[in-house]
């Protein structure tokens, strides 16, 4: 059971890449503003986890699936409506039960299958491990007002949790001007960045050894983080981005992965993200939408 269930995990893996890689190129395209380009991990991290997809004429693996993949029906009510399974490594005569086309395949992807699943459990369990331990670390931070906290743990501002989330920002914080960071850290709360960036590190996890799946992540990771700030300063004037962003300029970076944090990574593009800022309008915003929706659609479901 664990090798078949490790042998899709693969041909997951292999889609979800070449999916990856596109997103890459798309959110190069200066014209789609970070804030809408970043729903585009949406197509990985569903190609990553969920192994069924609708079938659909017009998806990129239709064109794909003519060279190298191939799609395997597992329920077809009929009705132009099917669900399938891609099958990049085409290495079984059937499928359920599944039964490969050299014996010597089942005892391979049945130790595949175990080192995966050890290795990713071991990931998880680390994760697991640094969230508890970086939540216990800021239990005694002091409140400030509302969800806000000072701590002397913490070395950069950013919001602890995902059920109840707050602000913990540094002791030497107190008599600071705190508006752009409560606002940038409040628009992570609006946004639930945080559930995003657990799922994110879940995701890398289950495809551990795929090296593309980290680098995603870390991109990934990234872009909210522009989307965030692209979010944060709607509104302000230029001489507000500004100052916004010589607040971003004086925060250190977090020392925990699993928070969103104000200061750090990638500051000088993030800085010049600000600095460029345009707003969109209501016509904009709403042509992009479209956009992303048909690359999403045609992106995530397989060939029909």
């Amino acid at each position: 059971m664990i090798g078949q269930i490790c042998y899709w995990i693969f041909n997951m893996s292999i889609v979800a890449s070449f999916m990856g890689l596109i997103v890459l190129a798309l959110r190069k395209i200066r014209l789609i503003p970070h804030r809408v380009s970043v729903f585009l991990w949406l197509i990985p991290f569903f190609r990553m986890t969920i192994p069924l997809g609708l079938n659909n004429p017009y998806s990129l693996m239709s064109l794909i699936s003519r060279f190298t993949t191939k799609t395997v029906t597992v329920y077809d009510p009929g009705y132009d409506i099917a669900l399938s399974a891609t099958n990049t490594l085409m290495a079984a005569d059937s499928y359920f039960p599944m039964t490969y086309k050299i014996d010597i395949l089942r005892p391979v992807f049945a130790v595949a299958g175990t080192v995966w699943i050890t290795i990713a459990l071991a990931i998880l369990i680390a994760l697991t491990v640094i969230y508890i331990t970086t939540k216990r670390e800021i239990k005694d931070a002091e409140n400030l007002k509302d969800n806000i906290c000072l701590s002397s743990k913490v070395t950069s501002p950013a919001v602890y949790g995902i059920i109840r989330p707050g602000i913990v920002l540094p002791s030497s914080y107190k008599d600071k001007e705190l508006e752009y960071i409560v606002r940038h850290e409040k628009t992570h709360i609006r946004r639930l960045d945080n559930l995003w960036r657990i799922l994110g590190f879940i995701t890398a996890a289950i495809h551990w050894f795929n090296p593309l799946s980290w680098i995603f992540l870390k991109i990934f990771l990234t872009d909210l983080e522009l989307a965030c700030d692209e979010m944060a300063v709607a509104g302000y004037d230029a001489q507000e981005r500004k100052e916004y962003a010589r607040t971003l300029l004086s925060c250190s970076e977090s020392k925990s992965m699993l928070v969103s944090a104000f200061g750090g990574a990638k500051v000088r593009t993030r800085i010049e993200n600000v600095l460029s800022y345009k707003r969109m309008t209501w016509f904009a915003a709403a042509g992009f939408t479209v956009l992303i929706v048909i690359i999403i659609y045609t992106l995530i479901t397989n060939a029909g």
